[in-house]
């Protein structure tokens, strides 16, 4: 193990520009105010190298930057400390993975959270756990919950003041989700949120029997954090089981919602579910975006969300009060959504023995990938699968610790992998666009249609850039205002991450994952 001096400052330190959270910062906007990079000289852009993961599993995680010094995980339990010069790797840490195989969707790892000199990084095992940012050596671990339940972690975590907050996935293995929050100096447990209410709690009476004990709730995206209210934001996930909706009547809260917890207890002060009694696994764990906005003529504290269930909201963070509501995709189980901002449901579109084709598919209008906000445009852009439907079957399922307990089945004709030549693949199975969105009024302002769907992330940038990338094995960037496309570089491998931007010695770099390694691309000599 190589130690870290100095955590790689060098004397320019002080002109390095970090990336310091999952989604840049705790309003989780994805956006960098950093323009060095522009639409007059991005096509100049070149690469300057590339770090190979020693994993062949799925690469969901975007890195995090500290002056000089790139920090991100390699799937399945893996933290490397590179430089961000030249992908050198200074340290890496490595915990195994314990036999059996109990996570739902890939032995993935979306990231890191940083405080101070400490690391902290989720497991497949559901363990948190501490690292010496210099050194990668192990500080302290916390067991989360007990992984032959189900339970896993897959989030980055989310450092706020003291606390570090984490979450389980799971909801297809009948698991009962919540969110708790540890002592960043000792791993001690300071408080938890249960998402599937346990008896005696708000909430608990939406789920009939005892279904809450396998409700799912899973919280596998990482949430936001609003330091002047002191609020907490996370997406929740599906209940389970995901398409047998009659072995869980009610609303099952707070499955498909957005909680906002007070951050120094855990505390609930209001939610809002996006989609009660969920039965197409239409689960809400994207991304809380929070901005600023005035609103009718009035100034607000917004939450903006494009939400898996097709529908893009703005919703009051103080108080969520639902604003604004409208479609963003073609989605067809519901004729849309009352003052409240319930939606109408349309009969005829529950899962069935037989089957019921519904839009969106099963991954959703959009889904865990990062969306971003620009405060220059104005505009809310993400990444969207258009098109796009799937069948739904259901039938009756015991539940087993630890196997998949999703009572039915979703079909698709998109694959979670593509495999064959997209060539052969239509439009009229679904496509990927990034699409920008007016949150004043939920209209789409303009779109960039890919050939296949998309499971990237979306970086927006003081000058007016956007970066995505997509399946087909491209990275591109787009003006922001016009989405015009301005560059484009073939990476050979799916990109299934969010871009990030920082700069070092003066110098703006952008890094995105692709298949199994990390690019990281700056201007040429006289870019």
């Amino acid at each position: 193990m190589r130690t870290l001096l100095l955590f790689g400052v060098v004397a320019g330190a002080a002109l390095a520009q970090n990336w310091t959270t999952y989604n840049g910062t705790t309003q989780s906007t994805h956006y960098s105010a950093l323009d060095q990079i522009k639409p007059s000289n991005v096509a100049g852009l070149d690469l300057k190298w590339v770090s190979q993961a020693d994993s062949l599993e799925k690469f969901e995680a975007t890195p995090l930057v500290i002056d000089g010094v790139m920090y991100v995980t390699e799937p399945p339990n893996t933290a490397v400390a590179l430089d961000t010069r030249t992908g050198r790797p200074y340290w890496r840490y490595e915990r195994p993975v314990p036999p059996g195989n109990y996570v739902c969707c890939g032995n993935v790892n979306r990231g890191l959270a940083i405080q101070g000199d400490t690391i902290f990084m989720g497991t497949l095992d559901a363990h948190l756990v501490a690292l010496d940012r210099a050194t990668g050596r192990k500080k302290w671990e916390t067991k989360v919950a007990d992984y032959t339940h189900g339970y896993s972690i897959t989030v980055a975590p989310l450092v706020v003041k003291d606390k570090v907050i984490v979450g389980p996935a799971g909801g297809e293995r009948g698991i009962s989700g919540f969110l708790a929050a540890y002592d960043t100096n000792t791993g001690k447990e300071v408080w938890k949120f249960h998402t599937i209410p346990q008896p005696g709690e708000p909430g608990h009476e939406t789920w009939s029997g005892d279904s809450w004990k396998t409700g799912g709730g899973s919280t596998w995206v990482t949430g936001s954090y609003d330091p002047e209210l002191n609020l907490v934001y996370w997406g929740i996930g599906n209940p389970g089981p995901d398409w047998n909706p009659t072995a869980r009547l009610g609303d099952n809260l707070y499955t498909d919602s957005v909680v906002a917890l007070d951050a120094d207890t855990g505390k609930l002060k209001w939610h809002y579910q996006f989609t009660p009694h969920d039965e197409w696994d239409f689960d809400s764990v994207q991304v809380p975006v929070l901005v600023d906005l005035n609103w009718r003529g009035k100034q607000r504290k917004a939450m903006l969300w494009g939400n898996r269930n097709g529908f893009f909201y703005v919703l009051d963070r103080t108080s969520g009060e639902f604003l604004l509501g409208k479609p963003f995709v073609r989605q067809t189980w519901s004729k849309g959504l009352d003052d409240s901002g319930k939606p109408m449901k349309i009969s005829g579109t529950s899962p069935s023995i037989s089957g019921t084709d519904v839009y969106p598919g099963v991954q959703g209008g959009t889904n865990w990938y990062s969306p971003s906000f620009s405060p220059r445009t104005g505009l809310f852009y993400l990444t969207a699968w258009e098109n796009y439907h799937t069948s739904y079957y259901t039938w009756e399922q015991e539940y087993e610790p630890g196997k998949s307990f999703t009572g039915g089945s979703a079909r698709s004709p998109i694959p979670s992998i593509r495999r064959e030549p997209i060539i052969t693949w239509g439009p009229e199975w679904g496509y990927g666009v990034i699409r920008a969105i007016n949150p004043m009024n939920g209209e789409k302002v303009w779109e960039y249609k890919m050939l296949d769907v998309s499971d990237a992330g979306i970086l927006t940038t003081a000058s007016d850039l956007l970066f995505s990338g997509n399946r087909e094995g491209y990275f591109f960037a787009l003006d922001a205002k016009t989405g015009k496309e301005l560059w484009k570089r073939y990476l050979g491998m799916q990109v299934a991450d969010s871009p990030i931007t920082y700069t070092v010695d003066g110098i703006q770099y952008i890094s995105v994952a692709a298949g199994h390694a990390i690019f990281t691309f700056a201007l040429g000599h006289g870019g």
